[in-house]
């Protein structure tokens, strides 16, 4: 340090700095997305051939300006795909350029909203996901809707429309969404919103779950033997 004049140890201190407070930011950052998968990352997408993903596809779109310019991410298959895991790799991506995220199951979250309508938190929690940079949707279209869940994912869908990102999953092919939706006048606006600017994904293939239990099956048969 002493060959070193002031200058360069300035620049060493700023550079130690800068990067100790963006390792502060992004831990920051995957705590409150709360990702189902926070170990998933885009380098270790399994691409392989029969899985309906393209690693360039996905590359491009993750070095794209998605999440600046508020387009949707449509995420569809069969269940044990690889879907939610796709989705979190996304969404950890964007928090590690700075964006915030947050994860959030749709069979879950109708109880949240029943919960936060009767605590008067609902305007308040609204605010927040208008503000937050990538809304991750999980297990869209599983069980049915309420009348006022279909009124409140439309709320959030809106404010969310062409400013902010968001990716959804689901099993269901994207030509049924409007039949789960339910209420036509309300399908048609929320569709209508998802749909204007999104990048679709459909993969295929057999399910991955069954695939690691049947390999953490042999691996302990091995052990054993």
């Amino acid at each position: 340090m002493t060959a070193m004049s002031f200058e360069e140890r300035m620049a060493l201190l700023i550079d130690r700095e800068v990067h100790h407070r963006n390792d502060k930011k992004l831990l920051r950052l995957l705590k409150n997305a709360r990702l189902k998968y926070g170990q998933a990352t885009l380098e270790d997408i399994d691409s392989r051939s029969g899985r309906g993903i393209q690693r360039s596809d996905i590359m491009s779109l993750a070095l794209g300006d998605w999440v600046t310019s508020g387009h949707s991410v449509l995420i569809t298959g069969p269940t044990g795909a690889g879907k939610s895991w796709l989705a979190c790799a996304l969404a950890q991506y964007a928090c590690r350029r700075g964006h915030s995220v947050l994860y959030q199951r749709v069979p879950r979250m109708q109880e949240e909203l029943r919960i936060r309508h009767g605590s008067g938190s609902f305007g308040k929690w609204l605010l927040q996901l208008a503000k937050t940079d990538v809304l991750v949707l999980d297990d869209w279209g599983m069980g049915s809707l309420d009348s006022m869940t279909r009124s409140d994912l439309l709320e959030i869908i809106d404010d969310r429309s062409a400013s902010k990102a968001t990716i959804i999953t689901s099993q269901l092919p994207i030509d049924h969404w409007h039949a789960w939706i339910g209420d036509v006048t309300i399908a048609d606006a929320i569709l209508d919103r998802i749909l204007q600017h999104h990048h679709r994904f459909t993969l295929t293939g057999d399910s991955l779950r069954s695939q690691r239990v049947k390999t953490t099956k042999k691996e302990k048969n091995m052990a054993s033997s």
